[in-house]
């Protein structure tokens, strides 16, 4: 009834775009269940299409890429200071460490298990998230050093992450760039020798060659946002479940927020706030109905929402695309992040997990 249908093309297409553009080899980030476009189809569709890395931020993640049968190289970032990091040792899994106690830690699971962790630490040039700050670097490199000498890891690579999404002309982009320079030249007089530095994600990738390195990591726009030239992989679907006219004066849904103001035909879909549809998209919002953009009326509530078909000829199961890829009178999931004071990245990863995934 309704479903998400991700067009793997897409995802390979757009993966392709960013590569042209960057000049530098990629990993395509697939953490929060792809994006929640499904993280195993779209690494597979990334990998073919010639990314070199697979990025996510937990060990679960990670584990799941590898039970799914993807051996490319994979790095995870965010861990508890307790995680079982032995097991994403055995996985073959590069772990980004940004802290002296997580970085002994992982040490200590090489050496239980006799083979040696594979770490890319993390400088904090701005963001001011995760990643060891300036005055920690120092000591972060150099137990690094002391624990590659011990061989219970190697450090294969330094990464950071730019603050701002849109680094085009931006001054603090460049302010950035320096430090992390810093950072690196500091690791490698603290002994270490990493083959790897990124630094970019997906807008610094297409749009600031200084912080491109050895790698770019490509989260949004491998799903088809952030720049001309990109095709949105995921359509939302659904279809009508109830159809009633109604007269001016009536109201829709909950409150009501909304009273007709003249009659009109109401058209009921089965999805709402549980399945990623968010209420401050209410009495902004819009979605393609018989090749019309029709407008969301009244509360959407947690299973459900109303469009006001107006006078168009509608009846139950005629379908109904939410978003898509933006033809014609299609909404984008940027539409509805834009009706809903939010971000495309809430909006796909926010789509629920009653709602089915298919794959072309």
């Amino acid at each position: 009834m309704t479903a998400a249908i991700v067009d793997l093309g897409a995802v390979a297409a757009n993966l392709r775009t960013v590569a042209a553009a960057a000049r530098t080899p990629l990993m395509a980030v697939v953490k929060a269940d792809g994006f929640g476009h499904g993280a195993a189809p779209v690494a597979r569709a990334a990998i073919t299409a010639g990314a070199t890395w697979l990025g996510v931020t937990s060990a679960a993640e990670a584990l799941s890429l590898r039970d799914a049968g993807l051996a490319a190289p994979i790095l995870s970032w965010l861990h508890p200071l307790d995680e079982d990091f032995a097991r994403l040792i055995a996985a073959r899994v590069d772990i980004g460490v940004s802290t002296v106690p997580h970085l002994h830690a992982v040490a200590a699971a090489g050496r239980r298990l006799g083979i040696r962790a594979q770490v890319q630490l993390k400088a904090d040039t701005g963001l001011s998230r995760n990643g060891a700050v300036a005055d920690e670097w120092p000591e972060l490199v150099a137990w690094a050093h002391k624990h590659e000498q011990e061989q219970t890891l190697r450090v294969r690579g330094v990464w950071s992450h730019l603050a701002d999404t849109d680094p085009v002309g931006d001054s603090a982009t460049a302010v950035q760039v320096t430090a992390f320079e810093e950072a690196l030249r500091a690791a490698r007089a603290a002994g270490l020798r990493p083959t790897l530095t990124h630094l970019a994600s997906s807008s610094a990738a297409l749009a600031a060659p200084g912080s491109r390195l050895d790698l770019c990591r490509i989260g949004l726009a491998l799903y088809g946002f952030g720049a001309p030239g990109l095709r949105p992989a995921m359509t939302l679907r659904s279809q009508v479940v109830n159809v009633k006219r109604v007269p001016a004066g009536a109201g829709v849904s909950y409150g009501p927020d909304h009273v007709t103001t003249r009659a009109t035909t109401l058209a009921l879909l089965p999805l709402g706030f549980a399945d990623g549809l968010p209420r401050t998209a209410q009495g902004r919002a819009h979605v393609e109905l018989a090749g019309q953009r029709r407008p969301v009326v009244g509360r959407i509530a947690m299973d459900q929402c109303v469009i006001d078909a107006g006078d168009l000829p509608v009846a139950i199961g005629d379908p109904v695309v939410v978003f898509g890829p933006g033809d014609q009178a299609t909404p984008t999931a940027a539409d509805w992040a834009r009706w809903a004071g939010t971000n495309p990245h809430e909006m796909l990863t926010g789509i629920g997990a009653r709602v089915t995934r298919s794959y072309r």
